[in-house]
């Protein structure tokens, strides 16, 4: 791999892993209400999701779900289920206590399991394995060089947002702790998973 596709892969890991998705909303909510702490497994959870959904697609499970329309509806449909059932936890979610940790809680392996039903997951994996890995004279060591990349990406971009989310615990809390701008940011983080759906819906 030259210079140039190196830099190229790297303006891509930027674009796709720090702007908005499902993964870092999530992280900035799970943050603001229980804690850096309680973030760190779904944070750590992205990028080896990730980086197995990679495996699999360089494998040949991308061209297979290509090639397959109805499994591709399939993951679509999951995908929006999963979120939408995450917004409902989120919008329900009132309280800066480790006490309401259940009822917005995701674990490692949920985290993990999300990105096979993300499709904005799914897009930047077949974008990496059909524009640097697929076709190329040496795949296994191309495939060595982005899978690390490409989980330090996922690893940086959720913890940021998770570390904006834990700063704003205190002013979530509000006068007195009313609660009242924590119920706000939560029904805007469901909002924004409720928009990502239908963009995956329609997608």
């Amino acid at each position: 791999m030259n210079w140039q596709e190196f830099t190229a892969l790297l303006v891509l890991a930027t674009a796709m892993s720090f702007t908005p998705g499902p993964n870092t909303t999530l992280s900035a909510a799970l943050a603001a209400n229980h804690g850096l702490k309680r973030a760190l497994p779904f944070i750590c959870a992205v990028p080896v999701g990730w980086g197995a959904l990679l495996g699999l697609c360089t494998l040949g499970l991308g061209a297979l779900v290509l090639a397959a329309p109805l499994l591709g509806w399939a993951i679509k449909l999951a995908g929006v289920a999963y979120l939408l059932w995450l917004a409902l936890k989120i919008a329900r979610s009132r309280q800066l206590s480790p006490h309401d940790a259940a009822r917005l809680s995701v674990t490692f392996w949920q985290g993990a399991a999300l990105q096979f039903v993300n499709i904005k997951a799914w897009m930047l994996a077949l974008s990496i394995v059909s524009g640097w890995i697929a076709g190329r004279a040496d795949p296994a060591l191309r495939f060595a060089v982005v899978l690390p990349v490409m989980a330090a990406f996922a690893f940086a971009s959720n913890l940021s947002y998770a570390l904006a989310g834990s700063l704003l615990r205190d002013w979530l809390a509000g006068p007195a702790g009313s609660g009242r701008r924590l119920v706000g940011f939560n029904r805007a983080m469901a909002a924004v998973l409720v928009a990502t759906a239908f963009w995956m819906l329609f997608l």
